[in-house]
């Protein structure tokens, strides 16, 4: 007897008798679900390599990758820390500069230290080499910095520990040896001459898409459910985002400037040409917030609801939920300042008909700030709300990810009825938790949308439709009052 993984042998061809044993794979019922809440976040940092995705996972993973913050709007760690506080658990942030940026650099008796990554960060990194009390041949070099940690390593020449550093994938410096390198002594350096290149273009934010990809391209793959360009306000920049939006699956907030009025807001989305459901687009009524590191600082709206939407269910929208940390805006002032200055329902009226969304305080449900419109900017009735764009870019990842398993396998009844079970359970496990509605859903897959003389040629179609659950935007509670009225049985209290 001899045992088979499945596809190691040819049934057909088998001469010997005997037992054969063939390990059949599980069947696959349902798909896998893709992420829903993970952000693409381009920004500008104080460290971090340029033009490439770094996960992160909490302010402490983004402090060490990037450094500290910085009282810009368009810092990384600004815009993770306003997001988590929302309630997103999941990044990818990529760090773009303006060119200028440069690594920090020093030196220890002629052997150079360079600064892993660019950024002024790099100027607050201190090298320390220290002899061993008891071994007087061991040294040992320390690397430190009160927010991207320390590193230390050992050895009795310079060569060694240069081949140490080399080695640690989280090493903190770079070290270049001179032609005669000298003998260890102990000495301590702080780095200096790091600079940020903090003042990116938005060419720069949004990059390259070449064999390197850079700024927004660097998410390609990335398998994001929102993306961000922090504080880019560039009306420009709109309609790529757009269309990298609908390539990539991904919802881009976007915004206007700081201090913008409502009719050149209009007139700037109506001359960019944006109508499309990939997009949100927030008024420029930025919003104030107390950082932690640089005190009350004015930030864009993006953060505040990519990262509400990054711990939301796909199938919700943003309208009236609450968001955290906000302590004033634009409009408003300050809450400290005890203004209150509101939108009134023409204002509202002439952006949300244009597709423009905004926060403010109060919300429908209370004294709160809150995502106001819960809107796209698509012109279409049907598509322009939060969750149309979310939910169907869920399901176009969810069988983009898992249904190729199904090419190269044979055209037949048993094929079709495979293809029916697997986009039938994925819609009955999304209906299980509350994604759809039960039933709410028809998969046609067999001869009757595959006539053989599309089969024949290689082709297979499988038709899904999808019923969403709608969102309750104008809620109407109709009042009959007084000693006259006549009260139902039924719906008595």
């Amino acid at each position: 007897m001899t045992i088979y993984q499945s596809g190691q042998i040819n049934t057909n061809s088998l001469n010997v008798p005997d037992l054969y044993v063939q390990v059949l794979k599980p069947q696959n019922i349902a798909l896998n679900d893709v992420s829903t809440g993970r952000i693409g976040l381009v920004g500008t940092a104080t460290w971090g390599p340029v033009g490439t995705p770094v996960i992160v996972g909490s302010m402490g993973d983004c402090l060490s990758a990037f450094g500290p913050k910085q009282a810009l709007a368009s810092d990384i760690g600004t815009a993770v820390n306003i997001a988590i506080m929302q309630g997103a658990s999941d990044f990818r942030c990529v760090r773009v500069s303006d060119g200028t940026d440069a690594a920090a650099t020093g030196t220890l008796d002629g052997v150079s230290l360079t600064a892993m990554h660019t950024g002024s960060a790099g100027n607050a990194l201190s090298a320390t080499l220290v002899a061993d009390p008891i071994i007087t041949t061991h040294y040992t070099l320390s690397i430190s910095h009160a927010t991207l940690g320390s590193r230390s390593y050992r050895g009795t020449t310079w060569a060694v520990l240069a081949t140490a550093v080399a080695a640690d994938s989280m090493a903190l410096v770079r070290i270049g040896l001179p032609s005669t390198v000298p003998a260890l002594a102990a000495g301590s350096v702080t780095l200096a001459g790091g600079a940020d290149g903090a003042a990116p273009t938005t060419a720069a934010f949004l990059g390259t898409d070449g064999a390197t990809r850079t700024g927004l391209y660097a998410l390609r793959g990335q398998g994001c459910a929102l993306g961000i360009l922090a504080g880019v306000s560039d009306s420009t920049s709109w309609t790529t985002q757009a269309a990298f939006g609908l390539g990539e699956g991904v919802y881009m907030i976007a915004c206007g400037p700081a201090g913008d009025g409502i009719a050149s807001a209009v007139a700037a989305k109506a001359a960019a040409g944006l109508d499309s459901y990939a997009v949100k687009l927030m008024f420029g009524d930025w919003l104030w917030w107390n950082d932690d590191t640089n005190g009350t600082m004015l930030v864009p709206p993006q953060a505040f609801v990519a990262g509400l939407l990054g711990g939301l269910s796909p199938e919700r929208s943003s309208l009236n939920k609450e968001l955290y940390g906000a302590i004033g805006s634009q409009k408003a002032g300050l809450v400290s300042g005890g203004t209150s200055q509101t939108y009134s329902t023409a204002e509202l009226s002439a952006l949300f008909a244009a597709g423009i969304d905004v926060i403010c305080n109060p919300a429908p449900g209370g004294s709160y700030w809150a995502v106001r419109g819960g809107i796209s900017t698509s012109s279409d009735g049907v598509s322009d709300d939060d969750s149309y764009t979310r939910l169907t870019n869920y399901l176009a990842e969810t069988l983009n990810a898992g249904m190729g398993a199904f090419v190269g396998e044979v055209i037949s009844a048993t094929l079709f009825g495979d293809i029916r079970a697997v986009l039938l359970g994925t819609l009955s496990n999304m209906a299980a938790s509350g994604i759809l509605a039960s039933a709410s859903w028809a998969v046609v897959c067999d001869a009757t949308n595959n006539p053989q003389a599309e089969t024949a040629l290689g082709y297979v179609r499988a038709d899904v439709q999808v019923r969403y659950q709608g969102i309750n935007r104008f809620f109407v509670v109709n009042l009959q009052g007084g000693a006259s009225v006549t009260l139902a049985a039924a719906t008595a209290g």
